[in-house]
This record gives C-alpha cells, sequence and structure tokens, in this order.
C-alpha cells in the first residue's frame, strides 16, 4: 500500500514538474515574440495592427514612441491614451511620462517653426503629464527632469512672444533670475 502511494506520488509531482516547465516555456516564448517585436520597432520597423492586438503593454509603448519618432503624433496619442486606460500604476506613470515627452517634442517643433501661440498650450499640456507621472511615481527622475526642462522653457517663451528689442546681455539676465528654483542673487 505504501508502495503504491510512493509510486503515484513519484508520477504526479513527475507530471506537475512537466506542467510548470511547459508553462514556463509557453510564457518565454511569449515573451521572445514581444522582444522581437520592440526590437523591430527599435530598427524603424512599424509593426502590424494585427500583431499589436494581442501584444502587451509594453509593445503598445514602443509603438506610441516610434510614432512620436516619426511625427506621427495624432497615432502615439491615441496608443498612449489606450494605453492609460488599461495600464496599473507604475505603467500609467510610464505613460504619462511619455506622453508629456510627446507634447514636449511637439512643443519644441512649433517654437523652431515660431509658433509661440500653439506652443504655449501644447507645453502646459507636457507639464501636466509630468506632474501627473511623478504624483503617481514620485521618485521617476526622468520625469523630475523633463519637467525642470519644461518649466525653463516658458520664461523663453515668453521672452520670444514679447518681441521685445533689448540687448543680449539684458536678456540672459532677465531670462536667468525668471528660473524657478534658482536664488534671484546673491545674500
Amino acid at each position: 500500500m505504501i508502495r503504491k502511494l510512493k509510486h503515484w506520488l513519484l508520477w504526479a509531482s513527475l507530471a506537475v514538474a512537466l506542467l510548470v516547465t511547459l508553462t514556463q516555456l509557453l510564457q518565454l516564448y511569449g515573451l521572445s515574440g514581444q522582444n522581437r517585436l520592440i526590437g523591430q520597432l527599435l530598427a524603424g520597423q512599424d509593426v502590424g495592427a494585427d500583431e499589436l492586438a494581442t501584444s502587451a503593454p509594453e509593445v503598445r509603448m514602443a509603438r506610441a514612441v516610434y510614432l512620436s519618432q516619426h511625427q506621427r503624433y495624432d497615432e502615439a496619442l491615441a496608443t498612449l491614451n489606450l494605453l492609460l486606460q488599461q495600464a496599473g500604476a507604475e505603467a500609467q506613470a510610464h505613460t504619462r511620462y511619455n506622453l508629456g515627452n510627446l507634447y514636449l517634442r511637439q512643443t519644441m517643433q512649433k517654437a523652431e517653426a515660431g509658433n509661440i501661440n500653439e506652443a504655449m498650450p501644447l507645453l502646459g499640456l507636457a507639464k501636466q503629464a509630468y506632474r501627473e507621472a511623478l504624483t503617481l511615481d514620485s521618485q521617476f527622475w526622468d520625469a523630475k527632469y523633463n519637467l525642470e526642462v519644461a518649466m525653463r522653457l516658458l520664461p523663453e517663451m515668453d521672452r520670444i512672444s514679447s518681441g521685445d528689442e533689448q540687448d543680449d546681455l539684458s536678456q540672459k539676465t532677465q531670462l536667468w533670475t525668471t528660473l524657478p528654483g534658482f536664488p534671484r542673487g546673491l545674500p
């Protein structure tokens, strides 16, 4: 009787081990496919919608970054908004960070083209997205850095939009003293 029980337990443990191994192999295969898609996006090749339908949020995030880099902002915005509805707290922080990057990239593009009035609302959206990312993850250093960059852009854009013709030294002094977080002078 004990011998039969030992024999049965041995076969049961072997079956469980085989089941766990097969499950791990399937997960590894899925991760390999996701890495292939992300690698394809990093190489500059777009991924088809049929492959994205069953992909993980990380692949969709990589596609949103790809679309943003190729100046397909509307598609990138739609992808990021879809990710905001599906992701957890950590993924939402990264999604909001990438959303801020998208808006900041558009801001810089509009500012370089001289469309300051169109760039200002985008800059506000970028700062809002970075702040929301920091609300979700207060230790997100990249979001802190990009928020600081966006905060520093505002005085520069105000100076450009005002159109005052002053000498370069006074413009640099004015810009420096209006930067947030810096002292106005020596004690």
